[in-house]
């Protein structure tokens, strides 16, 4: 069986806190925890004062980690803190209008948008990722939902970034794709109430401030709608197109058109359509049926002469990889599903010239 997350802190949490008296999970002291193709990295966050009461605590997760089914290699750290806060994302001013600008390191900038939430948007966003990874590709993904941020669950990623200087910051990786979200900076039953300026700020922190590396892509997974973010992307950042997710149903597709107008409004070249939840097939007859209607998608990318990039079947494994943090097209790689999301990085390569 095939060691995961869950695993892992499983056994994390039987380790008591020598401060604390609870286990080191819920003591805050884990971060950055990394499982992937047996090889298990993560650090133990400390006060530098504490470092020789917390050493036997580090060797002693070290080898319950090590003794794990499935385990390769480990790697756990010490890293001494001095309770320095994560980087504050709310501008203390609204932010000075500028040009487009490039995010260094990042070649392409992808954004992946949908006209109203519920179409699975942030799905695609993560199997996308995933499948352009796959595919050798260097590949960042923001979630820059930030009323609902979902992909640290989607790509398993914890922990929160950390920021040596108080200025920039360092993003996580999993799955082979560097991410960063509001939601590593927050609880995940926090809400975040902020107005639109402070969306703004936040979205070009994260965008500019984050030390994404040299990227082939970065994927921006947007929030639902037509709003602040969605034009504060479009008139900040050198966009090489976008993808518009939808389902078939004629609700979805009315407000997909609003999308498709305000890219077209800011100049952004619409790279194609695709149509999530085309169809369920029975796990158990084979049937198949068409639960939201059929064909919706491809008529209307016909008709805006937009390309149909793929039509994505409804699927319980889909579910279940995303709320697991291992995407389809990573736990799943031979299934109907990962290999649509593959066939639509392909076309991504070639359109934007990856």
């Amino acid at each position: 069986m095939p060691l995961t997350r869950e695993m892992v802190l499983a056994t994390l949490k039987t380790i008591n806190d020598p401060v604390s008296g609870k286990d080191i999970h819920a003591a805050g002291v884990i971060r950055a925890l990394n499982v992937e193709n047996g090889s298990v990295r993560f650090v133990m966050e400390i006060n530098p004062s504490q470092a020789k009461l917390y050493e036997p605590i580090r060797q002693e997760a070290e080898e319950l980690v090590r003794a794990l089914e499935g385990c390769d290699t480990v790697s756990v750290v010490l890293t001494a803190h001095e309770d320095k806060k994560p980087p504050d994302l709310k501008p203390n001013k609204r932010p000075e209008p500028k040009g487009p600008e490039r995010i260094p390191g990042v070649a392409h900038v992808i954004a992946v948008a949908s006209g109203k939430g519920g179409v699975g948007k942030s799905t695609v966003s993560a199997n996308l990722a995933c499948a352009l990874a796959a595919q050798g590709k260097k590949v960042g993904l923001l979630d820059a939902d930030v009323y609902g941020p979902s992909q640290p669950r989607m790509l398993g990623v914890s922990g929160r970034p950390s920021s040596p200087d108080g200025k920039i910051i360092l993003p996580l990786r999993n799955h082979g794709v560097t991410m960063m979200s509001l939601g590593l900076m927050t609880n995940e039953d926090q809400a975040v109430v902020w107005r639109g300026p402070m969306l703004m700020g936040a979205l070009q922190q994260m965008l500019l401030q984050v030390q994404w590396g040299a990227l082939d892509v970065l994927i921006v997974d947007l929030p639902p709608g037509t709003g602040d973010v969605q034009l504060s992307l479009a008139q900040k950042t050198h966009l090489s197109g976008a993808v518009i997710v939808s389902t078939p149903q004629d609700v979805a597709l009315l407000d997909a058109r609003k999308g498709i107008d305000m890219f077209r409004q800011l100049n952004t070249p619409l790279l194609g359509m695709i149509e999530n939840m085309s169809t369920h097939i029975c796990s158990n007859c084979g049937h198949e049926e068409h639960i939201f209607g059929h064909g919706g998608v491809a008529n209307e990318a016909k008709k805006l002469g937009i390309p149909l990039l793929a039509e994505i079947p409804l699927s319980l494994d889909v579910r279940i990889g995303a709320d697991g943090g291992v995407p389809i097209v990573v736990g799943k790689p031979d299934s109907v599903q990962a290999k649509a999301f593959h066939q639509i990085a392909e076309q991504l390569i070639e359109k934007v010239r990856l």
